[in-house]
C-alpha cells in the first residue's frame, strides 16, 4: 500500500510541474519582486527535494546495498 502512495506522489509532481497557469505574467510579485512563476518553480524544487528524501527513506532497495557490502570484489 506504501508503495501506491509514493507512485502517486511522483505522478503528481510531474503533473504539479506542467504549470502552464503562471506562464503569461509575471505579476503578481511575491515578497515585492519575485515572479510568480519563478516563486513556484522555488517551492516546486523544495517540494521535489523532501520527496525525494521520503522515496530514499521508503523505497531505497536496502536488500541491493546489503549484497554489495558483502561482495565488495564482484563487479558484475
Amino acid at each position: 500500500m506504501k508503495n501506491w502512495f509514493l507512485v502517486a506522489g511522483v505522478i503528481g509532481l510531474l503533473f504539479l510541474h506542467q504549470d502552464t497557469w503562471f506562464w503569461d505574467s509575471a505579476r503578481p510579485l511575491v515578497f515585492g519582486f519575485l515572479p510568480i512563476g519563478f516563486f513556484y518553480h522555488a517551492v516546486y524544487t523544495l517540494m521535489v527535494s523532501a520527496f525525494m528524501v521520503v522515496l530514499i527513506r521508503f523505497a531505497w532497495p536496502t536488500e541491493l546495498e546489503r549484497q554489495a557490502e558483502r561482495d565488495p570484489g564482484d563487479d558484475t
